[in-house]
C-alpha cells in the first residue's frame, strides 16, 4: 500500500497523460502488486476440445447472395494493431510501412484489401489504426495519400504508461526521464479501453457496426491456427475452468517451459486475429470487468533497470460469453517478424491478388520451407541488398545462410539447402544458379 500510495502522487503530477491514463496505469500497478501476474495453476491446465477451438473446415459457409454479404460488411470494422516499430529488422519508423511486395508496404496491402471490398460489394468497411506515441506521428504522415481512396480512415492513440523504476516503484519520467524512454505503450490488451476512450466505439455503435476485426498490421493471415516449433514466443489456446483462454510463455512456471513449447499437448497457436462484438466490449470496458493476465517486461534504459507491465488482446477471451478459436490452415498465417518472414512472402511461393498475398499451388508440400538468415542479413536494408532478385524457393525444404553471401538473379534453391560463407571470404552466388540439396561452403561447390 505504501508503494502504490507514492506512486499515486507521483502520476499525479504528471502533465503529459491524461486522467483515464493515469487511472488505467494505477489500476494495473495494483493488481501486480496483489499477485495478480502469478503464474496459472499447472494441474488445471487442458487440451482445447473441438467444440472450444472450432475446425475451419465446420464452419458455415459466406452467403452465395451479394446483398447478405453486404449486409455483414456493413456491420463490420477493421481494426489493425498499429503500435510496433520496425526496429527488430533495422527500420525507424512504423513497421507497417515496411515494403513486402512490388514496392507495397504492409499498410498499401490492407487499404487495397478493404478498398476490393467495399468495391465488389457497395459496403463501407472503415480501417482503423490504433497507434502508439511512437508511431502516431509517422502514421498520419502516411494516411494522408490514402485520402482519394474508397475507405473512411480512422486513427486513436493507445495509452502511454510511464515505466516503473524497479529499485523504488517510482515512475522514469518523474526522475527526469521526459522524452519517449521515459514512457511506453502497455501491450496490445490496452486496445479494449483506448478503443472506448478515444471515443471510436461510440461512433461506430452508432453507425450500427456491430463487430471489429483485430490483427496485427504484420500479419497477412488469419486466425488461429496448429503450432510448429518455430512458434514458442506466441501465445497458446487452452482449456481453462471450463473456458477457453490463451497461455502465454510469460505465465508459465519455469519447469513447465519445455513443456510448454511441445507440439504434443500445446497443439493451437494464437495469431492474434480477433472478431469481437462491439456491444460486448462497451459492456465490459465499462464494468472494468476485462482484467487479462498481467505480463511484467524488464528493460534497462541508460543503465536503469525498469518494469512494463502489459497485457495481451487475446487474453480477453476468456470474458466474453461464449467465446471460441478457430482452427485454420497454417497457410493463412502470414506473420512478418524477422527478414526470413520476408523472403518467404516476396518469393514465388506467393502471389498479390486485391491486396491479398495468396500462396501459390504448384507448391506441393502444404507447409512452407525452414529459412534461417545469419545476421548479415538482419536489417531489411541489408536482406534487399544481397538478393539481386529473390530466388526461387517453390521446392524448397529448408535453407540456412551464415556468413558474407550474396546472391545472384534467377536463382533457384530445391530441396535442403546450406550456404556458409568462410570467415573474411565473400561468398557470391552467380546468376540462374540451380542449388538442390547442397551445402555450400565456396564457389567449387556450386
Amino acid at each position: 500500500m505504501e508503494k502504490l500510495e507514492h506512486l499515486k502522487s507521483a502520476v499525479a503530477a504528471l502533465s503529459e497523460i491524461s486522467e483515464n491514463e493515469k487511472n488505467g496505469f494505477i489500476n494495473l500497478v495494483s493488481r501486480y502488486l496483489s499477485g495478480e501476474a502469478q503464474h496459472i495453476e499447472w494441474s488445471k491446465i487442458q487440451t482445447p476440445t473441438d467444440e472450444v477451438v472450432v475446425p475451419y473446415d465446420t464452419l458455415s459457409p459466406s452467403p452465395d447472395d451479394p446483398a447478405e454479404t453486404k449486409k455483414l460488411l456493413d456491420k463490420l470494422v477493421v481494426l489493425k494493431l498499429n503500435g510496433g516499430l520496425g526496429t527488430t529488422m533495422g527500420c525507424t519508423g512504423p513497421k507497417s510501412v515496411i515494403e513486402v511486395r512490388n514496392g507495397l508496404t504492409f499498410l498499401d496491402l490492407i487499404v487495397i484489401q478493404i478498398e476490393n471490398l467495399n468495391s465488389k460489394y457497395g459496403c463501407n468497411v472503415p480501417l482503423v489504426l490504433m497507434n502508439s506515441f511512437n508511431t502516431h506521428d509517422d502514421t498520419l504522415k502516411i494516411v494522408d495519400k490514402y485520402s482519394n481512396s474508397n475507405i473512411e480512415i480512422h486513427t486513436f492513440n493507445q495509452s502511454q504508461y510511464p515505466r516503473l523504476v524497479v529499485e523504488d516503484f517510482a515512475p522514469l519520467p518523474s526522475k527526469g526521464q521526459h522524452g519517449k524512454d521515459g514512457w511506453y505503450p502497455p501491450g496490445h490488451g490496452d486496445v479494449f479501453p483506448s478503443l472506448m476512450n478515444s471515443g471510436k466505439l461510440d461512433a461506430f455503435l452508432s453507425q450500427g457496426k456491430e463487430y471489429v476485426f483485430v490483427a496485427n498490421s504484420d500479419n497477412l493471415g488469419a486466425i488461429v491456427t496448429p503450432k510448429t516449433l518455430a512458434d514458442v514466443k506466441g501465445g497458446t489456446l487452452i482449456s481453462y475452468e471450463g473456458k477457453v483462454q490463451l497461455l502465454e510463455i510469460a505465465q508459465v512456471p519455469d519447469e513447465h517451459v519445455n513443456e510448454f513449447k511441445s507440439i504434443e499437448k500445446f497443439k493451437i497457436f494464437n495469431t492474434n486475429n480477433l472478431w469481437v462484438n462491439l456491444n460486448a466490449i462497451k459492456r465490459l470496458v465499462e464494468a472494468d470487468a476485462l482484467k487479462m493476465e498481467i505480463i511484467p517486461n524488464p528493460k534497462e534504459v541508460n543503465g536503469i533497470k525498469v518494469l512494463q507491465l502489459e497485457t495481451a488482446a487475446g487474453a480477453a477471451i476468456r470474458f466474453f460469453d461464449h467465446a471460441i478459436g478457430i482452427n485454420v490452415p497454417r497457410s493463412r498465417f502470414l506473420p512478418v517478424k524477422a527478414t526470413s518472414d520476408l523472403l518467404l512472402v516476396q518469393s514465388d511461393l506467393y502471389t498479390l491478388v486485391d491486396g491479398f498475398v495468396i500462396r501459390n499451388k504448384d507448391r506441393a508440400n502444404p507447409t512452407n520451407p525452414s529459412i534461417e538468415l545469419g545476421p548479415e542479413f538482419k536489417k531489411v536494408g541489408n536482406f534487399l541488398s544481397r538478393f539481386k532478385s529473390i530466388p526461387s524457393i517453390i521446392e524448397l525444404d529448408s535453407l540456412k545462410v551464415t556468413g558474407d553471401v550474396w546472391f545472384g538473379a534467377g536463382i533457384v534453391l530445391k530441396g535442403k539447402v546450406s550456404i556458409a560463407a568462410k570467415p573474411g571470404v565473400k561468398l557470391e552466388i552467380p546468376d540462374g544458379a540451380v542449388i538442390e540439396n547442397k551445402e555450400i561452403n565456396g564457389p567449387e561447390d556450386i
